[in-house]
C-alpha cells in the first residue's frame, strides 16, 4: 500500500483546532476481525494462528508543510502488539539550509485532541522503530493494551529541504492475547533529607527515554558521584520514564518527574509533576495556548521552567514571553555564548521588576545532559529547602533561594546586612532606609584563581580576584544607590575584552522598603 503525502492521493487537507495546522494523510487499513471478536474498543482472545500483517506507507512532505502530519491507522480486534518503523531521505543541500529532519510518535484509538487522552508516545528523531504492548513498550511509549479502532501515526517535519522530504512508514501487527498491563511504581515524593539546608540538584536530564544515551539506572549514579541530592527527570514530550527509577532512589537521592514540553517556538521544563501526567507541546506562539498548557503545568503540581531561552538549535529560541514561567534557565550545560546572553536578559528583568513592583523571576542552571561527555551536575541548582522533599524543594526555587554552581566543588553564602542589625539571605528582600549603608558579603569555597563580582542593576560595581579557598568579600553600597544585588564567579576570560566563563551565580537579594 502506498500513500502520496505531498499530492492529492490519501490527502484529507489541513486542519486547525486552535493549535499548530495539521495534514491529515489517507487512512491505513487491515483485514478486520471477525463479528463478536470484540466490543468498540475493546480486543478479542487472540488468534495465536493469525500471521502478523504489515503496510507499507510512502509519500513526500513538501517545503512549508504543516508541523504535524497525521497517518491514520484502522486497528482491527484482536492485536496483542503494534509496531512501527519509519525511514525518510536527506537531501544534497547548499550550505546554510537545512536538511530534511522527521520526527515520530503515536495517538491511541482516543485521538489526537490536543491535550486529550490519545497520547500513546513519542521519540522526536531519536529512533527509527517502535512497538507498544500491554506489558512493554519502546521507551519513549506508554504500554498498555492495542485497542481497536483508528490509530494515528503523527510524523512531525521538523525541517524540509528545498525538493521535499521522501518518508517510508512500515506498520506491523501482531495478534495474539492482550496480556496483561504492570502497575507503573513512581518515585516517591520525599527521600531523608536534611531538614533545612542547602540540596543540590539537576533539573534537566534526557535518558534513553527520549534522546539521551544513558539509562535511568547510570543517571541515577552519576548523579550521586555528582554530590546532587535531587534530580528532575525531563524526557522531550513523554513521560514514559516516570515509571523506570523503580530501586533508583533512596534517602540520599530525590527523584522528581516531569517533562521538557519541545515546542517548535522554545522548550520548557514541566518540574516536579505528578507521575504519569502528560503535558501537550503540539503548539507555536502564534496559536497563543502556552498560558493554558502553563496551567495545567501548575495543575500537575508543576513548576513551568523556560529552558536554554537563547539556545540557537531550531525550534529551541525561546518565543511564548515570561508571564506565566516560575522560573528561567539561565545556565544550560557547558556556559556558552547563549548563556550569557541568558544571563544579560535575565539581569534586565529584574531591573524591570524593581521599577515597576511586579514579581521577579528566579534563574536555574541545569545539565541538560544526554550522553557522555555530558556531565550531570555541570552546572546545579543548589537551593534552600525546608526538607529534601519535591514540594519542598519546588518552593525554594519559586522563591529564588538559591544559585546555580559548575559542580558540587564550589559552595557559596551570600547575604546583606543593615545597620540595624536586619539582614536578608538569596531570594529575600533586606528592609532599608534609602540612605542606610547596608554591606553585601560573600563567600568561595571552591574557586581559587576566580573573580567575584558584585552585579546591581547598575551593572558590576566591585570585582574581587579570590586568592584562596575559602576566601570572603564584602561590598558597602546603599537602597538608593542600588535596587538589588547578586553575586557572580568568574573563570579568567579567555578572549580580551569579553567576561569569563560563569563559576556561580546567586538569585538576588533586594534592597529597600
Amino acid at each position: 500500500m502506498t500513500e502520496n503525502g505531498s499530492g492529492s492521493i490519501g490527502r484529507r487537507g489541513l486542519i486547525a483546532s486552535g493549535a499548530a495546522t495539521a495534514l491529515t494523510l489517507g487512512t491505513v487499513t487491515f483485514a478486520h476481525a471477525a463479528p463478536g471478536d470484540g466490543g468498540p474498543g475493546g480486543t478479542h482472545p487472540g488468534r495465536p494462528g493469525r500471521p502478523d500483517e504489515t503496510r507499507v506507507v510512502h509519500g513526500t512532505l513538501p517545503p512549508g508543510s504543516p508541523d504535524f502530519v497525521y497517518l491514520p491507522v484502522e486497528v482491527p480486534y484482536g492485536v496483542r502488539e503494534l509496531a512501527v518503523s519509519y525511514a525518510y531521505e536527506k537531501a544534497n543541500v547548499p550550505p546554510g539550509t537545512q536538511n530534511n529532519a522527521l520526527d515520530i510518535g503515536i495517538f491511541d484509538e482516543r485521538r489526537t485532541a490536543l491535550g486529550g487522552a490519545g497520547f500513546r508516545g513519542w521519540s522526536g528523531g531519536a529512533r527509527t522503530a517502535f512497538f507498544i504492548r500491554a506489558d512493554d513498550a519502546t521507551p519513549g511509549y506508554l504500554r498498555g493494551p492495542v485497542r481497536a479502532g483508528t490509530w494515528h501515526i503523527a510524523l512531525g517535519p521538523y525541517t524540509v529541504a528545498p525538493h521535499g522530504l521522501p518518508y517510508t512508514v512500515t506498520i506491523t501487527l501482531k495478534y495474539g492475547e492482550a496480556g496483561t498491563v504492570p502497575a507503573p511504581v513512581y518515585p516517591p515524593p520525599r527521600a531523608k533529607g536534611r531538614g533545612r539546608a542547602w540540596y543540590r540538584g539537576d533539573c534537566h536530564l534526557h535518558s534513553v527515554h527520549s534522546d539521551g544515551g544513558r539509562t535511568p539506572a547510570e543517571i541515577a549514579a552519576l548523579a550521586r558521584a555528582a554530590g546532587l541530592d535531587f534530580i528532575n527527570t525531563s524526557e522531550h514530550n513523554t513521560t514514559s520514564g516516570h515509571r523506570a527509577w523503580q530501586g533508583l532512589w533512596g534517602d540520599d537521592l530525590l527523584i522528581m518527574t516531569g517533562e521538557e514540553i519541545t515546542t517548535r517556538n522554545g522548550h520548557v521544563l514541566a518540574l516536579g509533576t505528578e507521575p504519569g501526567r502528560f503535558i501537550d507541546w503540539r503548539y507555536r506562539a502564534r496559536d497563543n495556548r502556552f498560558g493554558h498548557f502553563a496551567r495545567q503545568v501548575r495543575a500537575a503540581g508543576g513548576l513551568v521552567v523556560p529552558a536554554h531561552p537563547h539556545a540557537t538549535c531550531v525550534g529551541c529560541n525561546w518565543k511564548f514571553g515570561f508571564g506565566d514561567a516560575d522560573a528561567v534557565e539561565v545556565w544550560n550545560g557547558t556556559y556558552t555564548p547563549d548563556d550569557e546572553v541568558s544571563l544579560a536578559e535575565w539581569d534586565n528583568s529584574l531591573a524591570l521588576s524593581a521599577r515597576s513592583g511586579r514579581p521577579w523571576l528566579p534563574a536555574m542552571g541545569n545539565s541538560d545532559a544526554h550522553r557522555d561527555p555530558d556531565r550531570i551536575g555541570g552546572p546545579q541548582t543548589v537551593v534552600l529547602a525546608d526538607d529534601l522533599t519535591t514540594r519542598a524543594i519546588q518552593a525554594g526555587l519559586r522563591a529564588g533561594r538559591s544559585y546555580v554552581a559548575e559542580s558540587a566543588a564550589l559552595s557559596l553564602s551570600f547575604t546583606v546586612s543593615g545597620g540595624h542589625g536586619q539582614h536578608a539571605g538569596i531570594g529575600e528582600r533586606l528592609r532599608a532606609a534609602p540612605d542606610e549603608p547596608v554591606t553585601a558579603r560573600l563567600e568561595v569555597t571552591g574557586a581559587p584563581g576566580c573573580t567575584a563580582s558584585f552585579v546591581t542593576d547598575q551593572g558590576t560595581l566591585h570585582t574581587t580576584t579570590l586568592a584562596t579557598s575559602p576566601a570572603t568579600t564584602t561590598w558597602e553600597t546603599t537602597p538608593a544607590y542600588a535596587t538589588y544585588i547578586r553575586a557572580e564567579v568568574r573563570h579568567p576570560a579567555t578572549t580580551p575584552g569579553l567576561p569569563g566563563p560563569l563559576a556561580a551565580f546567586t538569585n538576588p537579594v533586594f534592597l529597600g522598603g
